[in-house]
């Protein structure tokens, strides 16, 4: 157990971490049914679990906490692109190093920390920088434009999924299921998600209310 818990364990934690701060990051600018939500704070609970079985350096908080302002300055303002570079950059510092060795240096790899950085600065200047320019050319429509409007289930609404509506991909949450492929109508909008009907439930209704 003791080699594994001085090498390998810190790596898997390391590797863990970066993932965590990956979805966490996707999340953010990606509207969605909160899996990536989810699965981004399961990954960072796991690894910070794992600071009480492997020594870490409270140093390394400091460059982590400056690539999470880094990153909400790319959320907000202009040169995206050198905020989120700079985020990358303090983020790989501040998880390479958040883990301790036994002679009290990083435990993680240099091998792995330097593959690791460089994918999370590709993945944040493609990835993210991608996102951020869609979700800002979603902004510049106007989104009441999808009230009323008839868009087809792309995930099963139970009663969150995801539903096709004007030719964007939308989050929706629905009273009554539906499953893939179901024609839905947009009822009303809760911020980025949608209060979408099935068109059959939403017929009931109204032939219900005829009649009474």
């Amino acid at each position: 157990m003791e080699p594994f818990e001085g090498v390998l364990l810190p790596n898997i934690l390391y590797l863990v971490l970066v993932v965590g701060l990956w979805l966490s990051a996707m999340a953010a600018v990606t509207p969605g049914t909160g899996t990536l939500e989810v699965a981004g704070l399961m990954a960072l609970a796991i690894a910070g679990g794992g600071t009480l079985v492997v020594p870490f350096n409270p140093w390394a908080i400091i460059p982590l906490g400056i690539g999470a302002f880094f990153f909400v300055l790319s959320l907000w303002r202009r040169q995206e692109a050198v905020w989120l570079a700079l985020a990358a950059i303090a983020l790989s510092l501040g998880s390479a190093y958040l883990y301790q060795g036994p002679s009290g240096g990083p435990a993680v790899h240099p091998l792995l920390a330097s593959v690791v950085s460089l994918s999370t600065l590709g993945f944040f200047w493609l990835a993210i920088r991608r996102s951020l320019a869609a979700h800002r050319a979603r902004r510049a429509h106007d989104p009441q434009a999808v009230m009323g409007r008839v868009g087809e289930v792309r995930t099963p609404l139970d009663p969150v999924g995801s539903v096709y509506v004007a030719g964007e991909l939308w989050s929706a949450r629905s009273r009554h299921p539906a499953n893939v492929g179901d024609a839905v109508r947009v009822e009303a909008r809760d911020g980025l998600v949608l209060e979408v009907e099935p068109i059959e439930a939403s017929m009931s209704t109204e032939d219900t209310e005829r009649k009474s």
